[in-house]
């Protein structure tokens, strides 16, 4: 092999310069982020503004990295200039924190100039990380901000000067360095990180191999194991296109395989890591957020969120094994599977740290400090075994992980502190509920289409937590305003952030599926809202009945989750056209009709309900039996 020319040993001697900064900054902030939970999170500023300088700093080191060598000389340097530009004027804070805060906002003259980078900055790093949809919204939101007197009827303000708003942004603490960013630096990282020690023992593919040897000498079991592997590997990914991209190497192929229609096997895994945000004890990102906007305890949050869960799964469940039963997909062959005694025995140990976790969270500590020691046992624990054994190399690549993972949520939070800031400043909040109630007349049915349609509008293209700060912020006052319980309206808001996952045009776990499955995305994308009907009709009702979400006593709780379970049935039923046999259409109709009287709060609907459900069953069971019985007949 000749020797590599020297335009070639430059750019690798480039690219490991780039490789080891980044890898650097990547540990220094997840050592900070494990210091900060043991030992007590730092000034508000001081904390924020690491987090968010380590992260611009690694975001324009890793485009600057692609750069190939025919970029023109300028780029890369271009990206050095931003790396810098934007990682002092973020550190800033963390420097002199203490003049800034004595200052209570005004503005200095140098930080007029430092205030419009670090928005630049910022901004462009979104873009190069999730996209120009978020930054458009940004952008709108300070032109209205600076523009107010000129806008027409209920949207005009009294305007801002540039200065103002930037104040407002930079330096105040309900702008970039607001709750949303404060949160990312805090509890979300510290769970990421927990997550890539579990990715990286090995634990994520003991979650797939005993939820593929529990379901999959069942019909349809490929699938089955994909909505139980998804539904678990939520708790350590906590975002959809990630789950999507770890479970779904595993399990579309092997549904294919299978039998499974190449757009099927992909919305089905959509689905399935959308799901995952909901799943309790560790749920995404945004549910955090939650906890923090709304004052609650986390463990209120996962708990409230435990029956919708159970529904959103029992309807994805159910109808994967119908579709299975359609279309005559076999059973798998015992020997392609793994066995759960085995995985257990051989890799059980790796799932120890959840308990642990669970555990300190029950008793009362902080979401931050059972994320540490968390990560402390999924550490200890994976020396029992030589083929789990985070070594050196592991253990840093675990922490560099965790970072790129948490870097989307992070530049999305801070760029949704630049909307928040603008509302906050204009009183755009209040006017945007004033608007809700006035469109829906007050009706509160209408008020909650208008919500989940602006979720899935405004969360077009964004991770679920940027989507969920933006409607929560805007659009949940008006649900509390019209005598909706706050969590169940802050609850009802995260279900429409994170189903923009998967609704067209703009799916973002579709997308990711269509690359693994080799179809159309939105073929996949159409194909998972249909599966994912459950999640667009429950919140409606625990919004109604707050039963649904743990809220009352016991045997109402009981009651509803069991009728809501039969519902879920009734979905799956409907949306596959088939119960015990193929469904004629007044039977599913029936089914259709009696799902909604079963989740909904009425006693006397789940009575009627239930009539329907049999109403549409006993026929479907006459017939299987007289169609079971023909051929004997002929004989």
């Amino acid at each position: 092999m000749p020797p590599p020319a020297p335009a070639e040993e430059a750019g690798l001697t480039r690219e490991r310069v780039f490789d080891a900064v980044k890898a650097v900054a990547a540990v220094s902030l997840a050592l900070f982020s494990l210091y900060s939970a043991i030992f007590g999170v730092f000034q508000d500023m001081v904390q924020k503004g690491t987090h968010l300088a380590l992260v611009l700093l690694i975001v324009f080191l890793v485009s600057g990295r692609r750069r190939d060598a025919d970029s023109a000389v300028w780029r890369p340097i271009a990206d050095l200039c931003l790396m810098a530009g934007a990682f002092a004027v973020v550190f800033y804070h963390v420097v002199f924190y203490e003049a800034v805060a004595n200052r209570w906002g005004e503005l200095a003259e140098w930080e007029y100039w430092l205030a419009i980078g670090c928005i630049a900055a910022l901004l462009e790093a979104t873009r190069r990380t999730i996209g120009w949809a978020i930054v458009i919204l940004a952008l709108v939101f300070l032109l209205y901000a600076l523009l107010g007197p000129h806008l027409p009827g209920m949207l005009a303000h009294r305007g801002y000067s540039l200065e103002r708003v930037l104040s407002q942004l930079y330096l105040g603490g309900g702008g970039i360095f607001g709750t949303p960013l404060g949160v990312s630096a805090t509890f979300v990282i510290l769970i990421i990180i927990y997550g890539a020690f579990l990715e990286h023992s090995g634990a994520g593919r003991v979650l797939m191999d005993v939820a593929t040897g529990a379901t999959g000498r069942s019909r349809g079991g490929p699938a089955k194991a994909s909505v139980v592997g998804s539904s678990l590997m939520g708790m350590i990914s906590g975002t959809a296109v990630a789950n999507v991209l770890t479970t779904g190497t595993i399990s579309i192929p092997l549904m294919k395989r299978n039998g499974y229609q190449p757009h099927v096997a992909g919305a089905v895994e959509a689905v399935a890591s959308t799901g995952g945000q909901l799943m309790p004890p560790v749920m995404g990102a945004a549910a955090f957020i939650m906890a923090d906007m709304i004052e609650r305890p986390y463990l209120d949050i996962a708990r409230a969120a435990i029956i919708p869960a159970v529904l959103y799964y029992v309807v994805l469940f159910a109808v994967v094994h119908l579709e299975a039963v359609k279309r005559g997909i076999p059973v798998l062959d015992r020997a392609e599977l793994p066995g759960v005694a085995a995985t257990l025995r051989t890799g059980g140990h790796l799932l120890l740290s959840l308990p642990v976790f669970v555990y300190l969270l029950l008793i009362g500590y902080s979401v931050m400090y059972a994320a540490f020691w968390a990560v402390v046992v999924a550490i200890g624990v994976s020396f029992l075994r030589r083929s789990s054994r985070l070594t050196p190399r592991r253990f840093v690549a675990a922490l560099v992980s965790s970072v790129e993972a948490v870097i989307p949520v992070a530049v999305a939070c801070a760029t949704a502190g630049i909307i928040i800031g603008v509302i906050s400043l204009t009183g755009l909040g209040l006017k945007f509920s004033t608007l809700v109630v006035t469109v829906s007349g007050g009706n509160l049915l209408a008020a909650l289409v208008l919500t989940m349609i602006a979720s899935l509008i405004l969360g077009m293209g964004l991770p679920t937590a940027a989507a969920y700060i933006l409607v929560a912020t805007l659009v949940a006052p008006a649900l509390v305003e019209m005598g909706v319980d706050l969590l169940a309206a802050h609850l009802f808001v995260f279900y429409g952030a994170m189903l923009s996952s998967i609704t067209p045009p703009v799916a973002l776990a579709a997308y990711a599926a269509a690359g693994l499955a080799d179809a159309n995305p939105m073929r996949i994308a159409l194909t998972a809202v249909s599966f994912g009907t459950a999640a667009f009709v429950v919140p409606l009702f625990f919004v109604y009945d707050t039963a649904l979400i743990g809220a009352g006593a016991a045997p109402e709780v009981g009651i509803a989750a069991g009728t809501g379970i039969a519902g879920a049935l009734c979905i799956a039923a409907t949306i596959q056209g088939w119960a015990l046999m193929r469904t004629r259409w007044l039977e599913r109709g029936a089914f259709a009709i009696a799902a909604v009287c079963l989740i909904s709060p009425s006693p006397q609907a789940d009575l009627a309900g239930i009539g329907l459900a049999l109403a549409a069953l006993i026929p479907q069971y006459l017939r299987r039996r007289r169609t079971s019985r023909a051929p004997r007949a002929g004989k």
